[in-house]
């Protein structure tokens, strides 16, 4: 009876892996695209100077521009509902954006957002105002940044750069970004959303990997 009990979990692990990944109301669909071409980091370093790309990576993209400890609640939120949980994946990344000039409070902010998660695939990233605007222009969305070039909304970004999103929220019709201000939207809405984009990569991975062994 107990080798029975240990065969059924077995072989239950890869369906509740699978349903994890690719459960809510999205149900095991594709995240739509929302916006083909976004600018890439070409101009963008990090605080050690390296540089970064949206390319093979998944990506959570935010703006919080020239005053970024204003937004320490956002990332307390962003940390624990979202990048907490995802950022032991490879090909996770979340960056921030925010202006050069900024390097001190974004140390500061490191260090209280380093008190809560392991930051290594947190990365603040700076630019000119004029590249930050740029960026974000071309994610062409119906929000806008503030005079301060920062927005309380963050964005998911796929493999190849392209905005993902939702075409069918029922807030909202199309939903380009998430609002980091709402636990709820974070816990319900962004997390769905994120495990959808990990669970198509993951099943076109499997996919890739089988048709290679035939």
């Amino acid at each position: 009876m107990k080798k029975a009990f240990i065969v059924i979990v077995l072989f239950a692990l890869p369906i509740v892996a699978y349903l994890f990944f690719a459960s809510g109301v999205h149900n095991f669909a594709k995240l739509p695209t929302l916006t083909e071409e976004v600018h890439d980091l070409d101009a963008f370093r990090t605080l050690d100077g390296d540089s970064v790309s949206f390319q093979k990576n998944i990506t959570i993209l935010g703006f919080f521009g020239e005053k970024p400890l204003d937004y320490s609640g956002h990332s307390y939120n962003l940390a624990e509902k979202i990048y907490d949980g995802y950022f032991k994946f490879k090909d996770f990344q979340l960056l921030i954006v925010v202006p050069e000039g900024t390097q001190e409070e974004v140390q500061q902010l490191q260090k209280e957002i380093a008190g809560l998660v392991d930051m290594r695939k947190w990365k603040f990233i700076f630019a000119s105002p004029e590249e930050i605007r740029t960026l974000f222009r071309s994610l062409d969305t119906d929000l806008e940044l503030n005079e301060n070039l920062a927005t309380q909304y963050v964005f998911i970004l796929d493999k190849k750069g392209r905005l993902r999103g939702r075409t069918d929220d029922e807030d909202s019709g199309v939903l380009y970004g998430y609002d980091t201000s709402s636990v709820a939207i974070l816990d319900d809405k962004m997390n769905d959303d994120v495990k959808v984009i990990l669970a198509e990569y993951r099943l076109a991975l499997k996919k890739y990997n089988k048709e290679n062994e035939q």
